[in-house]
């Protein structure tokens, strides 16, 4: 019998060991201004999410500092541990370390006394290879501003990878936060699954202290200017600049979850977690949506369900095309929408021109974008003798 209780434990033991761990789910509040909107994402959204990291104060690349206030009781309704980030422009070329200290320690006193329980601070500070030994300093100087329960992190860039000031940079820190999603250049694409591997298994040989990589769950357009520069990006809402040069930029759902299913099948050594950058609310165009968002947080299957639909209007005659968007998962906008029907004629509207072929019409998308989960969205018009039958192509 002890034999037998022996080989069913150890069986376990094996089953146990080769199932894989889940990552916890931190996530990023980055809004400037706690609206109603993003109060109820808070309360709607903080079961698959362990602790949020809010935005608290930043400086900007001329040195101006601003502070934000968060909504105390909506977060500590939550019940979950929050994080104070401060945010240095990374563009900053130097600072004055007294003055910068003197600041992250009045964010500090601040949010001590603020109703939830605060866990520590978070510097994000996306700066030049070169800066490393001055920023390693601000956090050896700051660190005895904390508390012995409070935490210091900080988040890391790819980039900093061959420096061979990283490893005493994040040694100050207690954990730290690696970015790898829109860190290069915007034409390479907002995340890539094959990169940020190679980027994470690098960095878990640096650092011997916890901590979590930075994961997509957003899109941005990015607009290009004549000379080829940078001439807007649009995140939460759209800009008021145009540009003829302009591609959206999206982490799809899907891809998402197989990244992180992968990720929890071998993860990094040290890796403890996934911070979720951002938590989506009903104001920001661009997030994923609420579905999408649950759905990879609680590692459930996402569903794609994206059909082309003719409805009739009032003239017996003329169709309107619509995309649909039954299923939980955020999708790009379908390359093509065929027309199988005799139609007289046709275009298309919201990002989709009309085109003719051998084999007859078809709706031709021409911009880039992203059908959120339970949406629909308008994509042309058609003139036909009877209802004609719709066809999608990725």
């Amino acid at each position: 019998m002890a034999r037998w209780a022996w080989l069913c434990l150890a069986a376990a033991v094996a089953a146990c060991a080769g199932k894989p761990t889940p990552l916890a789910n931190d996530a990023y509040v980055w809004q400037r201004q706690w609206t109603p909107s993003l109060a109820r994402a808070v309360a709607d959204d903080g079961g698959s999410v362990r602790a949020w990291r809010v935005l608290a104060a930043e400086m900007d690349a001329r040195g101006q500092w601003r502070t934000f206030t968060p909504d105390g009781k909506v977060l500590a309704a939550s019940g979950k541990p929050v994080v104070a980030v401060v945010r240095i422009e990374g563009q900053l070329q130097q600072w004055d370390e007294a003055a910068l200290l003197a600041n992250v320690q009045a964010v500090l006193t601040v949010w001590r006394q603020q109703p939830f329980a605060f866990a520590g601070v978070e510097i994000d500070h996306d700066c030049a290879t070169s800066r490393l030994p001055a920023y390693a300093h601000f956090l050896q100087a700051l660190r005895p501003s904390l508390a012995s329960r409070e935490r210091l992190s900080i988040t890391a860039l790819p980039t900093w990878l061959d420096s061979a000031d990283l490893d005493k940079l994040i040694a100050q820190a207690d954990e730290s936060v690696l970015q790898v999603h829109a860190v290069q250049s915007p034409r390479a694409g907002l995340f890539n699954p094959d990169t940020a591997r190679t980027w994470s298994a690098a960095y878990a040989r640096h650092t011997h202290k916890p901590w979590r990589v930075a994961l997509p769950a957003y899109g941005t357009r990015v607009s290009w200017d004549e000379q080829g520069r940078v001439a807007s990006i649009e995140s939460e809402r759209p800009t008021l600049m145009g540009a003829e040069d302009s591609r959206e930029l999206f982490a799809e759902p899907r891809t998402m979850q197989r990244f992180v299913a992968a990720l929890e099948k071998d993860a990094p050594r040290g890796l403890t977690g996934i911070v979720w950058f951002r938590l989506p609310t009903g104001d920001d165009a661009r997030a994923w949506s609420g579905a999408s968002w649950r759905a990879v947080l609680g590692r459930q299957p996402l569903l794609a369900s994206l059909t082309a639909v003719a409805s009739g209007t009032d003239d017996p005659q003329r169709y309107d095309v619509r995309l649909v968007n039954d299923g939980d998962a955020d999708l790009p906008l379908p390359s093509l929408i065929r027309i199988d029907g005799a139609c007289m004629a046709a275009d298309g509207i919201n990002g989709y021109a009309l085109q003719r072929g051998a084999s007859g019409l078809y709706l031709q998308r021409v911009r880039v974008g992203v059908l959120r989960a339970g949406r629909q969205q308008a994509a042309g018009w058609l003139r036909c003798e009877a209802a004609p039958a719709l066809h999608i192509e990725s």
